[in-house]
C-alpha cells in the first residue's frame, strides 16, 4: 500500500528556494562588478524608454484631436484611424466630426461626456469630407441647389445621426476648404461595418468622385463605377429620371463658366443636430454595448 510522504513537498520548496538564494547572489555579483557610471546609464536609458514608450501610447491612443489644426501631417496618408460622434451634417458629403479617443466615453465606464452646446462645440470638431464620391450639391450663397440636394442629405443624417452616431475614420490629406477627406465608416453588429461613402452610392445618392487627387478605399475605382452604374440601373436616389442627371462637377463647371465659382466649402453646423426625429433614438442595448 503507498501512503503520502508528507516530506516529499517540503524537499521541493526546499530545493526552489536554495535554487532562488542561488541566482540572486549570482545577479548581485554580477552588478557589483559593474562601474557605477554604467548602472546609472542604464537606469537613465530604461526610463527613458518608459517615458518615451508611455508617451506614444498616449498619443497614439488617448490624446484627443480637437479640430483641423491638429492632425498633423505624420496622421495622414492612411496611417491614421480616429472613432468619433457625429455632431452635425451640414452638407451633403461632409460632417463635423468630435473625436472620443480612448476609453470613458460611454456606459458602463462613462466618464466623459461629448459637449452638446455650441460653446463646448466651437473649435472642438473635425471637419470630415466623405473620399471617393461627390453628392448632389445644395443652394449656396444666392445659387439653386440641384434636384434630390435635400434627399440626399436626408439619407445622410439618418445614416450618421441614428442610434450610436459613432463613426471611425481613416484620415487621407485635407483639402483646400480646411476638411479632412476620410474613408467613414458607421459601426454595427459583430464587428461588421457599413462604408458611408458605399452605401451611399449604392441608394443613388452620390457619384463617384473622378477629380485629381481622389481616392477610393479597398473597392477601387472601378469597384464604385459599377455601384454607380447599378443605381442608374436601377433609377435610385438622383438617378430616378435617369443616367442622364447633371452630376455635382457639372454643376459647379457650369456655374464657374458663368461668372460665379461653384464653392463646395458649406460650412457645418456647429450644433448638433437630428435632421430626423429628435429626441434619443431607440437602440437595443446589445447593440449599444459594441457600436
Amino acid at each position: 500500500m503507498v501512503f503520502w510522504n508528507s516530506e516529499q513537498p517540503q524537499k521541493n520548496n526546499a530545493s526552489s528556494s536554495q535554487l532562488k538564494l542561488h541566482w540572486q547572489e549570482r545577479i548581485d555579483k554580477s552588478l557589483g562588478s559593474l562601474p557605477p557610471s554604467l548602472l546609472l546609464l542604464s537606469a537613465f536609458v530604461i526610463g527613458s524608454s518608459t517615458t518615451l514608450a508611455g508617451t506614444y501610447v498616449y498619443r497614439r491612443f488617448f490624446r484627443r484631436i480637437p479640430n483641423v489644426d491638429w492632425v498633423t501631417p505624420e496622421l495622414l496618408g492612411g496611417k491614421r484611424w480616429v472613432k468619433g460622434y457625429v455632431t452635425s451634417v451640414g452638407d451633403n458629403d461632409n460632417f463635423r466630426l468630435y473625436h472620443t479617443p480612448g476609453i470613458g466615453w460611454k456606459w458602463p465606464l462613462k466618464l466623459k461626456r461629448v459637449p452638446t452646446k455650441r460653446d463646448g462645440l466651437r473649435d472642438q470638431t473635425i471637419h470630415i469630407r466623405l473620399a471617393g464620391i461627390d453628392a448632389p450639391e445644395g443652394s449656396h450663397f444666392g445659387r439653386p441647389g440641384q434636384p434630390y440636394a435635400p434627399e440626399a442629405l436626408v439619407w445622410l443624417k439618418r445614416l450618421l445621426l441614428s442610434h450610436s452616431r459613432v463613426v471611425h475614420c481613416k484620415l487621407i490629406r485635407k483639402d483646400q476648404y480646411g476638411r479632412v477627406v476620410s474613408h467613414v465608416y458607421v459601426p454595427g453588429w459583430f464587428g461588421r461595418r457599413q462604408d458611408v461613402a458605399v452605401e451611399m452610392l449604392k441608394a443613388g445618392w452620390a457619384v463617384v468622385y473622378e477629380q485629381s487627387g481622389a481616392e477610393y478605399g479597398k473597392e477601387g475605382k472601378e469597384g464604385l463605377l459599377k455601384l454607380q452604374e447599378a443605381a442608374q440601373r436601377a433609377k435610385l436616389g438622383m438617378w430616378a429620371k435617369g443616367a442622364a442627371a447633371e452630376t455635382p462637377s457639372q454643376y459647379k463647371k457650369r456655374y464657374a463658366s458663368g461668372g460665379g465659382a461653384a464653392d463646395d466649402n458649406a460650412e457645418g453646423q456647429t450644433d448638433i443636430e437630428s435632421g430626423v426625429k429628435k429626441g434619443k433614438p431607440k437602440r437595443s442595448w446589445f447593440r449599444w454595448l459594441i457600436s
